[in-house]
């Protein structure tokens, strides 16, 4: 069925590590090509190094409907996420509250409470819902009034696949007057996601996941109007300005677009590697990625029934991203279950007693099977 049979037919870790069929040859020769380049005894190098970084900002741009000039770029979700808090600074912040939930990315939840001095803002963390895993919609909006000068919404959870409900909670913060900042990591590549439908005033995600990618490449859109305003970043650096190559001490001026939240040297591997996987996406690759998913999910869900598993996700695909994960019962192992089911060629993982089950492109309907012969009950 694709180039991965062999290997990856099992594949259940799109939550962590996304593929595509022909991925190793398309990242290889992406690699290669830069190689042959930046080795090369002249100065192409970094024009073609730069030019490769700007084709995944272009890209990923396409994916939700964004301008070029309105993305930025950093090593991860945590660094875009510090960029922007830091300019938004007292100014917006200070007398206010920060509303998180408590199924966010535990990262930026440090992040914040690290912050929260420093700006004078008060963090508010919604705790999980009764019964539930996750934070539901509902609970999320009752903590959230006009005294919320920032919202941090999660699009998918990574301990629960909870998948939220954008445009309510958009409709929701523009009432109350909040900036709308969301963790897009766990649902891009594989969930529909527009801007312009979905007018956020802060998104980030990098190309890892779903979007095929490696770590290094994160991308964050900003609002254009929010910069219009005077949205300033409090670190800047050469590739800050409108024009890199100004070394006039005295003549610093920040980019009018979002490049102004770029600093030093940029980083170009992480952007070389990711490129195919996005191209992959654009090229209609992952058009059937979805229905896939559910179809597998479905199946493993059944699974979970008959041995009795309680899910941590939620069972309405509706509400769901990619993942199925299951609370393991207290006599197993997740330790061992994890290493039984790779010896078997099925690539899980767990965090705590919660299993995570993610299906892509590349698994086959088979796993299924080995999960039936080998999750004990």
């Amino acid at each position: 069925m694709n180039d991965y049979k062999s290997g990856y037919d099992g594949w259940l870790l799109y939550h962590s590590v996304g593929l595509f069929p022909g991925q190793r040859d398309a990242v290889q020769a992406a690699l290669e090509s830069f190689t042959s380049v930046w080795y090369r005894p002249d100065d192409a190098r970094w024009e073609y190094g730069l030019q490769a970084r700007q084709e995944v900002i272009d890209d990923w741009a396409k994916l939700i409907g964004a301008p070029s000039n309105a993305v930025f770029t950093a090593e991860n979700v945590t660094e875009a996420f510090v960029k922007f808090i830091d300019a938004l600074g007292q100014r917006r912040l200070a007398g206010r509250k920060v509303l998180i939930a408590a199924d966010c990315f535990p990262s930026l939840h440090f992040l914040l409470t690290g912050l929260a001095p420093s700006l004078g803002f008060t963090l508010e963390t919604v705790p999980l819902s009764h019964d539930k895993s996750y934070v539901t919609d509902d609970d999320y909006i009752a903590s959230w009034d006009d005294s919320v000068a920032l919202a941090v919404i999660t699009w998918v959870t990574s301990t629960a696949s909870k998948r939220a409900d954008l445009k309510r909670l958009v409709a929701h913060g523009r009432k109350q007057g909040s900036l709308l900042a969301a963790d897009m990591t766990q649902g891009m590549g594989l969930l529909p996601f527009n801007i312009s439908e979905t007018p956020l005033d802060f998104v980030v995600s990098t190309t890892l996941k779903w979007l095929c990618g490696t770590t290094g490449a994160g991308l964050a859109y900003i609002n254009p109007a929010i910069l219009e305003e005077g949205l300033f970043p409090v670190n800047r650096g050469w590739y800050s300005q409108p024009n890199p190559f100004n070394w006039d001490l005295d003549k610093f001026t920040f980019a009018p677009d979002a490049r102004r939240f770029d600093i030093g040297t940029p980083s170009l591997l992480p952007f070389v590697a990711s490129g195919p996987g996005l191209q992959w996406h654009l090229a209609g690759g992952s058009q059937d990625l979805r229905a896939q998913n559910l179809r597998v999910s479905h199946k493993i869900m059944e699974v979970l029934d008959r041995r009795g598993y309680a899910l941590a996700s939620p069972r309405s695909d509706d509400e769901r991203g990619g993942s199925v994960m299951a609370r393991l019962p207290d006599h197993i192992s997740p330790r061992v279950l994890e290493e039984n089911l790779f010896a078997a060629g099925v690539s899980v993982d767990t965090r705590g007693r919660v299993m995570r089950f993610s299906p892509g492109v590349v698994t086959n309907e088979s796993v299924t099977s080995v999960l039936e012969d080998l999750l004990p009950n």
